[in-house]
């Protein structure tokens, strides 16, 4: 194999190598965005949870005073 082909060789895996990590950064960033959505998601059930919880928890201190 003479150098040329062995250059165009290295060249052609580089480009190969660099196609597959932009597939799999593109991929990675799909799911962090998936991510990030679903922990939005959580925390403001999370909210609606606590905020339901205090809720009762108050009724219940309001109905111990009477």
């Amino acid at each position: 194999m003479s150098g040329y082909e062995e250059l165009e060789n290295k060249l052609d895996n580089l480009i190969e190598l660099c196609l597959q990590l932009k597939q799999e950064n593109h991929a990675l960033r799909a799911r962090e965005d998936s991510l990030v959505g679903q922990r939005g998601k959580l925390i403001g059930q999370n909210d609606m949870a606590r905020q339901k919880i205090e809720t009762m928890i108050n009724r219940l201190k309001n109905l111990n005073a009477e």
